[in-house]
């Protein structure tokens, strides 16, 4: 291919940087009182209610997600949570 004087038209690739490998992981670190906090309201709304307050959708998505964001919280304090949160859905359940 034969040289030219012509310069690139599009320049340097600016998002060449993205996938470099020295580059530092970002790690994400949840604020455990804002964790606190919402699994205390979401635990809050179970008690106070007498039948499932939830769409199917949202009840399984918090049998999945409420013990996960227990993980960022103290061990004991995280396992007293899930078991609370177990026990609502048991009784609102069987309601």
């Amino acid at each position: 291919m034969a040289h030219t004087d012509q310069p690139d038209l599009f320049g340097p690739d600016p998002q060449s940087d993205l996938f470099d490998e020295d580059a530092p992981t970002p790690v994400y670190r949840a604020d455990p009182n804002e964790v606190r906090a919402e699994l205390l309201a979401i635990l809050a709304e179970a008690r106070a209610a007498r039948t499932l307050p939830w769409e199917p959708s949202k009840v399984a998505f918090y049998r999945t997600v409420f013990p996960q964001m227990a993980n960022w919280l103290p061990d004991r304090e995280a396992e007293q949570l899930r078991f609370d949160f177990a026990n609502e859905l048991a009784r609102l359940e069987a309601a």
